[in-house]
């Protein structure tokens, strides 16, 4: 058995089964041996027959121990045979899996977590938009029934915005006190690696959605662009917490600085349909660092939410075809003349002083409220009573038989932007009749007012309103 073992051995694994194998077999023999010399040494008397048969006897004794060797050295090489095939599986097996989480890590999550980011809240704003309209047609309709009753017209004019605002400055209370206000701020202080508890919390997104929808459905002159940011980056926050499940990189907190500067240019992207504009808020909102690795993440996630924002639009029908948000009807083959360009030039410098001016009274305006007196601690201990002096004071000013036939006051915010895109020179039309065709641009017209001061007062309610 030695010698077959020799001539078919292979490797260094047969090489250790025949040496226990052999092992065996000598202490087998060598205890059959000494056995065998004890009985011949006590029975030496008997005849040679016996010792013939006794020889026999153990031949035929030894046989089945071949047997049993050869079942042995057979379940040794399958047992090795198996731990080579096991071994081999699992190189393969750790190996697949290497390839598989490098291409899912470096690859496949950001653009998982990006689609996404991207569909959730196209879906949110779309959401929020299809809700905010129904919510002002029903404001429109019921103003437009009450026709020829001033009173009623103005009871519904001033407690249906004000029923809207008050639940939701109370439901954002009630549930995440976080959720007031536009969230930019906070969002800067949280980018600059300061820990705001409860600010990116889903609690927060749920009173910001439903709070945000509500102000919009009031038809008061309120935006949705940086509480949106605030939205989207709550979006990427808790969306990273679901991905960290399944990877361990959404906990590194430079990955999570990443998350949400690609939240901030999803807020805007998918708000106004514009990716480009997204990325270079997240560049203002991030500007003591921002990753260079941040430019296609916040491009593609922006790119895809303002697209899939646009084509829920399209279903809904609310467009045609996926075009502008506010589109214009200007005539392509002759946009302006050349004369026209300072003139755009000087609006552009105006436009920006202004926003200059508009920044400083607003800090003037927050300082104030936030200065310990009288009246301010008595708005903290009664938070509804100032957004419900403010709503009501907006509403009666904007009171379309009232003051407001003289700032466009019966088109809502979105009415308003869409008019002042139109294609109308008002000013031969001004002092006249309305002609047909106008729509909704005849609010701009009064028949003793000029269309300029109509403008100049439009322009100071929403600069002092905003």
């Amino acid at each position: 058995l030695y010698g077959e073992y020799q001539e078919h051995q292979g490797g260094s694994g047969r090489r250790e089964a025949t040496r226990l194998l052999t092992e065996r077999q000598i202490k087998k023999h060598g205890n059959h041996h000494h056995s065998h010399g004890r009985t011949r040494h006590v029975h030496g008397r008997h005849s040679h027959s016996h010792q013939h048969a006794d020889h026999i006897r153990q031949k035929t004794r030894f046989q089945p121990n071949m047997e049993n060797e050869a079942a042995d050295e057979q379940m040794a090489e399958n047992e090795f045979t198996s731990m080579r095939k096991m071994r081999s599986y699992s190189k393969c097996r750790d190996c697949i899996a290497r390839v598989q989480r490098f291409l899912v890590t470096r690859l496949g999550e950001d653009w998982i977590f990006l689609v996404l980011l991207g569909i959730t809240m196209a879906l949110v704003s779309w959401t929020m938009d299809y809700a905010s309209a129904k919510s002002l047609q029903a404001y429109k309709w019921i103003y437009r029934e009450l026709k020829g009753n001033i009173p009623l017209q103005y009871l519904a004019w001033v407690s249906y915005p004000l029923m809207f605002i008050l639940f939701s400055s109370l439901f954002c209370h009630l549930v995440s006190p976080q959720a007031i206000g536009s969230g930019i701020p906070e969002l800067k202080t949280i980018l600059r690696g300061v820990v705001l508890k409860e600010y990116l919390t889903l609690k927060a997104f749920i009173a910001k959605v439903i709070g945000l929808t509500a102000a919009l459905g009031s038809g008061m002159p309120v935006g949705k662009e940086g509480p949106f940011v605030h939205i989207a980056s709550i979006c990427a926050a808790v969306l990273s917490r679901f991905m960290s499940f399944f990877s361990g990189v959404y906990q590194n907190p430079y990955c999570y600085t990443d998350i949400l500067t690609v939240g901030c240019a999803v807020g805007v992207g998918c708000c106004f349909g514009t990716p480009l504009g997204g990325v270079l808020f997240s560049i203002e909102v991030t500007s003591t660092y921002f990753a260079v690795r941040n430019y296609w993440r916040g491009y593609f996630a922006a790119t895809f939410s303002a697209f899939i924002f646009r084509v829920f639009s399209v279903f809904n029908k609310d467009a045609v075809t996926i075009t502008a948000l506010f589109r214009t009807n200007f005539r392509m083959d002759f946009p302006f003349d050349l004369q026209e360009l300072p003139a755009f030039a000087i609006i552009g410098i105006v436009c920006g002083f202004l926003g200059a001016f508009f920044v400083y009274l607003n800090r003037q305006v927050v300082l104030f409220m936030r200065r310990p007196n009288a009246m301010t601690r008595f708005l903290i201990k009664h938070r509804l009573i100032f957004p419900a002096t403010v709503t009501l004071v907006i509403a009666t000013l904007t009171f379309p038989p009232g003051f407001g036939q003289f700032m466009a006051g019966e088109l809502m915010p979105r009415e308003c932007i869409n008019s002042l895109f139109d294609n109308f020179t008002w000013t031969k039309i001004s002092g006249s009749p309305s002609p047909a065709g106008l729509g909704r641009s005849a609010v701009w017209l009064h028949p003793d007012v000029s269309v300029f001061i109509i403008l100049l007062l439009f322009f100071i309610m929403k600069v002092c309103t905003c």
